[in-house]
């Protein structure tokens, strides 16, 4: 018998076995291998973007929520009223 047909054998029996905490863990990690991923279906440029985005936060290129939103704050206004607070 091939390896992964002894594994698979193997597992089989383990899992009929098992007590339902131990299905129900093997059956969220086998599911969460089958997911769905975004990234795959991201277009390469937005990957492109997304590990830069990566690179200048890792390299300490950043700033603050507070200075971004005092760069910005105009727009943050509506007839003197603020329109967006965090």
């Amino acid at each position: 018998m091939a390896t992964t047909d002894l594994l698979r054998t193997q597992v089989k029996k383990y899992i009929d076995e098992a007590d339902d905490k131990t299905v129900q863990m093997v059956y969220a990690m086998l599911e969460a291998e089958h997911q769905y991923d975004f990234w795959d279906e991201l277009p390469d440029n937005v990957k492109k973007d997304i590990d830069e985005s990566i690179r200048q936060a890792d390299a300490g290129e950043l700033f603050s929520h507070e200075e971004v939103m005092e760069k910005y704050k105009k727009w943050l206004r509506n007839d003197d009223k603020i329109i967006h607070t965090i």
